[in-house]
């Protein structure tokens, strides 16, 4: 498990940061790809995009009718004949004329208006949010499916490198982190951008004067979100990293390996300490990311609640110097349009800072999405030819590690070997020769080096990886059972399984009986990695697996070495019977179970040094003879 802690991060700023900051502004002018990117997840989508559209539209035209009316209500309804200067004259129904009583027939009719737009509005707002949820989900949950597709396509070393928690984090943590960005950009970009020109044109027609004095500060606040949004960026990312690590703690430690660990090591102190320490890093970068666009809200709100009590000083100013399209309509009216301005500008400015912040997240999810396969089908790849299948050939097969140095030495160096159909050969040799990784070339788990791995006469760089795994079956020292019964876990191999090819496998395996004992048969649950089973019984599940696949080439990469005796014995058997009619390849640290192979091959130090049967082996007298004494003497 990784013992690395949370505290490098914490009390000042690092020289992790400092590279962070200087990573974030180099990537600054990527932000405008990165909204490209971000705006083409939503192509799939254009008929209820465009449904969005026509309906925001609408609504954002709506929102600012109500204001003009205001005006209209005081002007012609409620005050029809008021001077705003004198407020006398005579009662002829000019701009001198003496207040009349309210022109009720006109004020009903604007009444009636306003509240039909409401109305209306109201109904497409529901429609509007309806339509952006569905469309926002949908392309979130295509993000995710798209993601985890990448993730199942790219070659076994990329896991190796990579915790599991890392790669939860990336799926859940950084996915999850842009559904507001996903669901609500668009439709609250075009929303607010309408109803802030509408705002604005309205503010204009009222008077233009007072438009000025509105929208003067504007700039500034444009160029302060800006600084804030780049803040919000870098926290998000160190938010973000130290989500990923609070997930790969979890996974490591509460899993039950983990757990089993722990408790043997009495150090779930240290664990609980582990997390605690990571979790405060990422409480306080929650309360960062929280607070760091706070004052400026806080200024924002600040100014455009002021605004209006300005536009009253202004107009006053206006009336004193004889102004005569100010009227008390228009400055009500004016107001209106200035506090519906309102919402438009922080909403704008609030996904802008959305945007900043979750470029961060969308570029750790593209980060993953642009990562090519190492190992990928060719364009011209091609089926297994079924008339040589079962033949397995390596030609001068050099292979190092993805990781390693160049100048290192090559864990296998010029490997050449034939396998017929139907033989049982064995690879044998010292921990660390290079045994596991000729069963990783032949399903080509890895890709080699250098040289030729040929399966049923192809180079397996020339097969599709579809046709390569379909003939091949692989039972490994490290049995993974999932957390379902033991018929969900053997039909993992055949889905369309019937249950009496179930049982017919299980019977091949020594396993049925056994199943049949539980009270649940193959509705038993195995629990977590099938840690309810015992070593032996998860094996044996495992060959029935394997032969409810019936592959024409078996691999069995030490399937015994961690088990007991009498369990080995037992397992061996169901083995004996999983390789009768197919080729198999066995790597094996016990040599016991290969005395009867057709062919064994002593693998050291990465290179073929013997090769033939038990019986020749132990006459030539050389590396096999001495690991079967060995093995002999300690048994």
């Amino acid at each position: 498990m990784s013992m690395r802690g949370a505290g490098g991060r914490r009390g000042g700023v690092s020289a992790g940061d400092v590279g962070l900051q200087k990573e974030l502004n180099k990537s600054a002018p990527k932000i405008d790809h990165l909204l490209s990117r971000i705006l083409s997840l939503f192509s799939p989508y254009r008929t209820p995009i465009i449904g969005t559209i026509v309906l925001v539209l609408l609504g954002a035209g709506l929102t600012v009718i109500p204001p003009l009316l205001t005006q209209r209500a005081f002007d012609d309804g409620l005050f029809p004949s008021a001077d705003p200067a004198t407020g006398a004259g005579s009662d002829t129904g000019d701009a001198g004329s003496l207040i009349q009583g309210p022109n009720l027939p006109v004020l009903i009719e604007i009444v009636v208006l306003m509240i039909v737009i409401y109305i209306v509005s109201s109904l497409l707002s529901v429609w509007q949010t309806y339509l952006t949820a569905k469309v926002g989900n949908s392309v979130m949950g295509a993000l995710r499916v798209r993601l985890f597709t990448h993730l199942e396509a790219m070659e076994l070393s990329f896991f190796t490198k990579t915790k599991t928690g890392v790669i939860q984090s990336r799926l859940q943590n950084d996915v999850g982190g842009v559904a507001s960005v996903l669901t609500n950009t668009i439709s609250s970009i075009l929303g607010n951008t309408v109803t802030l020109i509408a705002a604005v044109v309205a503010m204009i027609l009222l008077n233009w004067q007072l438009t000025i004095v509105a929208l003067v500060l504007m700039p500034i606040l444009v160029l302060a979100q800006r600084r804030v949004g780049q803040v919000r960026a870098r926290i998000a990312t160190k938010t973000q990293e130290s989500l990923s690590d609070m997930t790969a703690i979890t996974q490591e430690t509460l899993s039950v390996s983990g757990i089993l660990l722990s408790k043997s090591f009495n150090r779930q102190q240290t664990e609980i300490g582990r997390y605690a320490d990571e979790n405060a890093t990422q409480v306080r970068l929650q309360v960062s990311q929280q607070m760091s666009g706070q004052w400026f809200f806080a200024m924002v709100n600040i100014f455009l609640s002021a605004i209006p009590a300005i536009v009253y000083l202004v107009a006053g100013w206006l009336l004193v110097g004889g102004a005569p399209d100010i009227t008390a309509g228009t400055i009500v009216a004016f107001t209106t349009v200035q506090a519906r301005l309102l919402f438009p500008l922080l909403g704008l400015m609030r996904v802008a800072l959305d945007l900043q912040t979750s470029s961060a997240l969308f570029a750790r999810i593209f980060e993953y999405l642009d990562l090519k396969p190492a190992i990928a089908d060719a364009p011209d790849a091609r089926s297994v030819d079924t008339a040589h299948l079962g033949r397995v050939e390596f030609d001068d097969v050099v292979f190092r590690y993805p990781d390693a140095e160049d100048d290192s030495r090559p864990t296998l160096n010029g490997v050449s070997f034939v396998i017929e159909p139907g033989q049982f050969a064995a690879f044998v040799g010292p921990s660390g020769a290079g045994k596991t990784t000729v069963s990783y070339l032949v399903p080509r788990f890895y890709e080699a080096t250098d040289g030729a791995v040929r399966f049923a006469g192809t180079d397996v760089r020339e097969l599709s990886q579809d046709s390569l795994v379909a003939n091949l079956g692989i039972v490994s020292q490290e049995t993974y059972l999932f957390h379902a019964t033991i018929a969900d876990n053997l039909r993992y191999a055949k889905p369309d399984a019937t249950q009496a090819e179930i049982e017919e496998a299980a019977r091949q395996a020594n396993i049925h009986d056994r199943v049949m004992s539980f009270p649940a048969g193959y509705d038993t649950v195995v629990g977590e990695r099938g840690y309810r089973l015992s070593g032996g019984e998860k094996q044996r599940i495992a060959i029935a697996r394997v032969l409810l696949k019936d592959p024409a080439v078996l691999i069995l990469d030490e399937a015994t070495s961690a088990l007991d005796t009498i369990s080995e014995r037992v397992v061996q058997a169901a083995l004996d019977t999983a390789s009768r009619g197919r080729t198999t390849i066995a790597i094996a640290h016990r040599l016991s179970t290969v005395l009867s192979a057709d062919v064994i091959f002593v693998i050291d130090n990465g290179e073929v040094v013997e090769r033939g049967t038990h019986a020749e082996l132990i006459d030539a007298e050389g590396v096999y003879s001495t690991l079967y004494s060995q093995q002999r003497e300690t048994t």
